[in-house]
């Protein structure tokens, strides 16, 4: 039987709660305050590097490739310190990745002030400054649900995209002033130091971490998981499609800047900074309007007019030679990029359950990014064949071309119910010793269906499918006995006894309203029958005189 639910639903408030709510949590504001400050030395850096790059190379691939070592990262480490996250305590994996990017970007200000960097060294450290980054952000995202009230959640979200955007309205801009008046090994040295507040922001947080009572899974088999969750989780999934062609098509407005200020616009430092300030600012006002957006359009249709606006935006860019007019568009450009990112976020962190949303993070996370660092190449590449304002133009017209995803992969409807954890109160049978490694474990379930109902008992099965994979299962079946049509026999499997366990952990309302669907058509005078198997059971036969007695617990655990 399905006991209590561990988790409060999220009920719908009577009021939007303000945007500007959750920064009355003393620990989400501390937290949130420094992370602007760390968002500027990111900037800074940016905008440093991205200037030191036309000075150390004249090839418009390397200058956008100083985005593709920033953001590449986010892609390739946000994955496994996702599972990271999700395994071991947050604020510690949070704490590793900023001291890590504090210190890379410490050994780059030496080398630039020692006159050592090549573009390729340039490429490496932003790169390794970028993984820092990614191993602290889904860390960061993924504790923001433990630092505000249920209710404030979606405004917690956005305030940190904000964050990131109250620093790119200025910090472009500051960056530009910095690299004109010192050099980029200032912007480098500035870097460094902005890590250290946020470091310490994170150590004064008392977080309460309450460990599993079963052993952390292996990084290899945690990333798999949270990949089959997001694989088997249509609305994680379409999200993840969604976020990858966006920043893909979109990316050429952050990757060409540096071009667009020299070239179209004849600028220097100060007016490269002045264009990233501007779509800095319009994302700050964008993020601001998230709620009210989303609220009155609803997701799908907000983020076609995005993508939209965005793309127009973008067209004007290339065909401008007026820094007013640049500013203008980058403005419009920014807001309208942050709204639809934040709506995927959001969209993200209320649809996966608490144990996997770090990695359904840093999936979300690994797909924008991977977009926009393959998207940097890519109009890189057709700015250096034909001309910056061609691969400016050709960009934002595949932005306006996304709307058309939506009939392929149309957004899900936003739920803040159903992913809260449901304790199960009853324990397997176990009669022989098992240790965390014996398996593989097969589950069959016997169920007697009325034959008549047999084809909405089959529909309400394939909901009990996508819960079974999406929480750790393999090799899912469903049988029909042929000579009784009405047993219905479903099998799936887990390669140990402790991927079952934790299995159980990972109930969540949907996954127990899909199981009570199916359950609802089975005869009222025929029991279900569940049963779990040793399918290799060769090890079980092996034991010693003085091996466990196999009816004490010899595992530590069996499960709620």
């Amino acid at each position: 039987m399905i006991g209590r639910t561990c988790v409060a639903a999220v009920d719908e408030p009577e009021r939007r709660v303000g945007a500007l709510a959750p920064l009355r949590e003393p620990v989400f504001r501390r937290i949130w305050t420094a992370s602007v400050l760390s968002n500027f030395g990111q900037l800074i850096l940016g905008v440093g590097a991205a200037w030191e790059m036309t000075l150390l190379s004249a090839s418009p691939s390397l200058v956008a490739g100083v985005q593709t070592a920033l953001m590449l990262p986010l892609m390739l480490v946000a994955v496994p310190a996702g599972a990271v996250a999700d395994m071991f305590d947050r604020r510690r994996i949070a704490m590793a990745g900023l001291a890590f990017s504090a210190t890379c970007g410490a050994v780059l200000t030496a080398l630039a002030w020692a006159g050592m960097t090549t573009p390729w060294v340039l490429l490496a450290f932003c790169s390794l400054i970028g993984a820092g980054v990614a191993l602290y952000s889904p860390s960061w995202q993924a504790s923001i649900s433990e630092q505000v009230p249920p209710a404030h959640l979606p405004a917690a979200i956005a305030l940190g995209s904000i964050s990131y955007n109250v620093a790119r309205s200025f910090g472009p801009a500051l960056g530009g002033l910095i690299v004109l008046a010192a050099g980029a090994k200032a912007a480098f040295a500035i870097n460094a130091v902005c890590y250290l507040p946020l470091l310490f922001a994170f150590y004064l947080w008392n977080r309460r971490h309450i460990p599993s009572r079963l052993p952390p899974e292996r990084i290899d088999r945690a990333i798999v998981t949270g990949a089959r969750y997001a694989l088997h989780s249509g609305s994680v999934r379409t999200v993840l499609v969604r976020a990858f062609l966006f920043g893909l098509a979109g990316a050429s407005s952050g990757a060409l800047a540096p071009l667009i200020a020299r070239q179209l616009l004849g600028g220097d430092a100060s007016v490269y900074g002045t264009m990233l300030g501007a779509g800095g600012v319009g994302a700050v006002a964008g993020a601001l309007c998230v709620g009210w957006i989303s609220h009155r359009l609803g997701n799908e249709a907000a983020s076609r007019l995005m993508a939209l606006i965005g793309g127009v935006a973008i067209v004007v860019t290339g065909l401008s030679r007026s820094l007013p007019l640049t500013c203008i568009a980058l403005f419009v450009s920014g807001a309208a990029n942050i709204v639809t990112i934040a709506m995927f976020n959001i969209s993200v962190q209320l649809a996966a359950p608490r144990w996997v949303t770090a990695r359904a993070l840093s999936l979300f996370s690994s797909a924008l990014t991977g977009g926009i660092a393959i998207g940097s190449v890519l109009w890189g590449v057709v700015a250096g064949h034909w001309a910056v304002d061609v691969a400016v133009m050709a960009s934002g017209a595949a932005l306006c071309a996304t709307p058309l995803l939506a009939f392929l992969f149309p957004l899900p409807v936003t739920v803040v119910t159903g992913v809260e954890a449901v304790e199960i109160t009853h324990e397997p049978e176990v009669a022989m010793a098992l240790t965390m490694r014996s398996g593989p474990v097969v589950i069959e379930v016997d169920y007697c269906i009325d034959p008549d109902l047999a084809r909405p008992f089959y529909d309400a099965m394939r909901q009990v499918q996508r819960s079974r994979l999406r929480n750790g299962a393999f090799n899912w079946s469903l049988s029909r006995d042929i000579g009784d049509p009405a047993l219905w026999t479903e099998r799936y499997q887990f390669p140990t006894w402790s991927d079952y366990l934790r299995t159980r952990e990972r109930f969540t309302q949907a996954d127990v309203a899909a199981q009570q669907a199916a359950d609802a058509f089975i005869s009222a005078d025929v029991a279900k029958k569940v049963r779990r198997r040793l399918e290799r059971p060769f090890g079980s036969v092996r034991w010693r005189a003085d091996s466990p007695d196999p009816h004490q617990d010899t595992i530590g655990y069996l499960g709620p």
